[in-house]
């Protein structure tokens, strides 16, 4: 069950690269050229407790990401997909540690997911099934709330006009992180 939610995390990750460099504010290569470059199915470096750390190779560069599933799910009783929350690096594109969050379901049209780490907020703008941070320079901080935090939620609401949240668990990012920091 893992290994099939990591490819699909995977193609999810392939498919809103594309969506995120185009939206995000910093420039990259990639944002103007295609994003149907061969990939490899991903490989698990390592689990780190709650996170996997994981790599994967796209045309000619390595693509680094680590994954983890929620811990609890809100409203009980309905459907939510398979969700997660990725720290992608992807140096051929000089992406370092950009936050995405996977929902298993289309999220509602112009709607925010928020991420509250500790009682701070980091928002994110949304396009289809994901959200990734809406002001780019607030990546480092979400990342680094991550790494210090105790508990994560990220809120999001369904296109059907669901309220959804999710808890995550943080033990394990700083060490998932660490073994990507030298992804190439």
């Amino acid at each position: 069950m893992f290994v099939k939610s990591t490819v699909l995390a995977l193609s999810l990750v392939l498919a809103g690269a594309g969506i995120a460099s185009a939206q995000s504010k910093k420039p990259t290569a990639a944002a103007a050229q295609p994003a149907a470059a061969a990939s490899t199915a991903p490989t698990r470096i390592q689990q780190f407790q709650a996170w996997g750390a994981y790599s994967y190779k796209q045309g000619a560069s390595t693509v680094c990401y680590v994954l983890s599933v929620p811990t609890e799910k809100k409203p009980a009783g309905i459907d939510h997909g398979d969700n997660f929350f990725i720290v992608s690096q992807r140096p051929g594109q000089n992406i370092s540690y950009e936050p995405q969050a996977m929902m298993g379901y289309t999220v509602k049209d112009a709607s925010k997911i928020n991420v509250v780490i500790d009682n701070k907020t980091f928002v994110m703008f949304t396009k289809d099934k994901a959200g990734w941070v809406e002001n780019a320079a607030q990546e480092p901080a979400l990342v680094a709330a991550m790494k210090s935090g105790h508990a994560m939620t990220v809120n999001a609401v369904s296109r059907k006009g669901t309220a959804t949240s999710y808890s995550y668990s943080l033990a394990g990012i700083s060490a998932s992180l660490k073994q990507i920091e030298g992804c190439k």
